[in-house]
């Protein structure tokens, strides 16, 4: 990563004493994307995220006002003894990829028609736009993650159905059909 490596391990807390869980999000996928590993916490502390602890990556989480602790090697392998104790409900998942990522959308959706869409950006992770005409060409193969709304593809036309007699929503519905 080009800077000093400080204590061994970096903990980022996924429970209530993370000050911003969707950046932390985003400073494990920011991790990721310089080819380092990030271990995640499955029910520890929430799902926590664990890697190695460098300068750089503790200056983003201040930045990016993410808590963070940092761990001795042994205090590491502590937490991962507990982990892996078969009477504990956890699990470590190591992260090696950084996925790319699609969100599937009308292309005429506002930024605030989509939790998903909102969540990301705040959480400064990249994504894409897909909708049916990627489908179509065969694109989805290009991406590891994909989020689908369920009334996208059910024929329930969303949850904004209630929006029927506006104008804006029935053009949606017309260019849907029309797909």
């Amino acid at each position: 990563m080009g800077q000093d490596l400080l204590a061994d391990k970096l903990l980022i807390p996924m429970d209530a004493t993370q000050k911003n869980h969707l950046k932390a999000y985003g400073i494990a996928y920011w991790v990721l994307s310089m080819d380092q590993e990030v271990e995640w916490l499955l029910n520890y502390k929430g799902g926590s995220f664990m890697m190695d602890d460098y300068e750089n990556i503790e200056k983003e989480c201040l930045l990016r006002g993410v808590t963070f602790t940092t761990l001795s090697e042994g205090k590491a392998n502590s937490v991962k003894d507990e982990i892996a104790n078969p009477a504990v409900n956890a699990e470590t998942v190591k992260l090696l990829k950084v996925p790319k990522i699609a969100v599937y959308s009308p292309k005429s959706a506002q930024p605030w028609d989509d939790a998903v869409t909102m969540v990301l950006q705040y959480a400064e992770i990249p994504y894409e736009v897909v909708y049916d005409q990627e489908v179509l060409e065969d694109k989805l193969l290009l991406y590891e993650w994909l989020h689908l709304h369920h009334e996208d593809f059910t024929g329930q036309m969303g949850k904004m159905y209630t929006q029927r007699e506006q104008l804006w929503y029935k053009k949606q519905i017309r260019e849907d059909e029309e797909m």
